[in-house]
């Protein structure tokens, strides 16, 4: 699907609109990209509703497109690549690829906790990988899954990148999920006990007030989880081709620094309980035990 070049031309034009579209929000988004209190370009946004919460980051990658889009969008290796990359994020336990005839699913366990847990007592969330158009310069992938923890469905993880320059990529990342009256009852308690006393990144005080006010409930929730996953992306991409071996405490590394950045949203463990935690969890994932 990713490839098919003029054998879709629907979807290739539908890329072509969509890569225009993502060009122009760069445009738009350059005054909150240069200045803005994360000491990166990137803008983070959050949109709460009765029934769905989504997180969205937008960021300039130092990165060719071409990275980019070899890691997350080729067909033989984006799925595998998925599952290591979200694998860094300290919630995520376990993940696996399966491919059938409908095309690869990510078996994904997800823990409330953030610290080492047994399998048989997480959430199992079951995403279809799917590369959902691609031009030249532009690539956008989807990961869904119906349902997930605490009566929560309808999960998505959608990045796309267009090409800036020849080193330089435009990064769109989307985090969404819906809930029920029960789902959101279930978030409540979370919220009041794992989520207890914690902050997303929107400041939500009055312009006049002296110390900032940031948000709260689902909408921190899914945006501390929105910057997690974007940093892993950032981790992943940051590999030293030379030193294979030291791949992934390398990355680890990179994602457990540049998450203290943000010690009053994202701090929970310290940095060898992290590295020990994850490296076991990998070794895990590529055992199957």
């Amino acid at each position: 699907m990713a490839s098919c070049g003029v054998l879709c031309p629907g979807l290739s034009a539908q890329a072509s609109d969509d890569a225009t579209r993502l060009r122009v929000i760069y445009q738009n988004l350059q005054p909150r990209l240069d200045h803005n209190s994360f000491h990166r370009r990137l803008y983070l946004d959050s949109q709460e509703s009765p029934s769905t919460v989504t997180g969205e980051i937008y960021a300039v990658m130092d990165y060719p497109f071409s990275t980019v889009s070899d890691a997350f969008n080729d067909s033989s290796r984006a799925p595998t690549n998925w599952c290591d990359m979200l694998m860094l994020h300290p919630n995520i336990k376990y993940c696996h690829v399966t491919g059938g005839s409908k095309g690869n699913t990510l078996t994904v366990n997800v823990s409330q906790r953030e610290a080492a847990e047994d399998l048989a007592s997480t959430y199992l969330l079951q995403f279809d990988y799917a590369p959902a158009a691609t031009s030249p310069g532009y690539f956008r992938v989807k990961l869904h899954a119906d349902s997930g923890p605490l009566n929560t469905r309808d999960y998505q993880i959608v990045l796309e990148a267009v090409s800036l320059s020849r080193d330089r990529t435009f990064l769109h990342l989307t985090y969404a999920y819906s809930y029920g009256a029960i789902g959101r009852l279930a978030m409540k308690g979370y919220l009041a006990t794992f989520g207890s006393g914690k902050v997303g990144f929107t400041n939500i005080a009055d312009s006049s007030g002296a110390q900032p006010e940031y948000v709260a409930g689902v909408r921190g929730l899914v945006e501390r989880n929105t910057m997690r996953y974007y940093l892993a992306i950032d981790a992943w991409l940051d590999d030293p081709p030379s030193r294979p071996d030291t791949r992934l405490e390398q990355r680890l590394s990179n994602w457990f620094g540049a998450s203290e950045e943000y010690r009053r949203q994202l701090h929970e463990i310290d940095r060898q309980e992290y590295m020990q935690m994850k490296q076991e969890e990998y070794r895990r994932q590529q055992t199957g035990e």
